[in-house]
């Protein structure tokens, strides 16, 4: 697979090795992010360690009716989402104050991704994200932009 959107997705019978010991409902949930992963363009080795956290994310959080949910969901249909930007994942994560709130934006992205009541939880998120993207968080302050 080459990612670009025109990969092949990934199914329940053929999937990442590195995915092989997972429980299923956790397989799942990563070729569900993957394949979607792919369909908005990211390439195979960027989708694979994106997937595989958000996955065992995911899993760690889900409530029943989400794992039920999962069992009947198509995990290899998906739409391309237009707003969707690989080459962002390259660029540095900013923390900022706007309207009330502590917000979470890429560099050169158009909008916000997350907002927060405590500047402490955006910075959590932040890092989270410049850590899987290894890229920096930048910090700034209520009073700069």
């Amino acid at each position: 697979m080459n990612g670009g959107g025109d990969s092949m997705p990934w199914t329940v019978n053929d999937y990442p090795q590195s995915w092989k010991n997972f429980e299923t409902l956790k397989r799942q949930k990563a070729i569900d992010i993957g394949n979607a992963m792919l369909k908005n363009g990211f390439d195979e080795e960027k989708a694979i360690p994106i997937a595989t956290k958000q996955a065992e994310q995911w899993y760690d959080n889900a409530t029943q009716q989400d794992l039920e949910k999962l069992k009947h969901h198509n995990i290899t249909i998906h739409q391309q989402d237009e707003s969707a930007n690989p080459d962002l994942n390259k660029r540095d994560v900013h923390v900022y104050y706007e309207d009330q709130s502590w917000k979470i934006k890429t560099d050169c992205a158009t909008k916000a991704s997350n907002s927060f009541a405590k500047k402490e939880d955006a910075l959590k998120r932040a890092r989270n994200i410049a850590a899987n993207r290894n890229t920096e968080v930048i910090e700034h302050t209520k009073t700069t932009n």
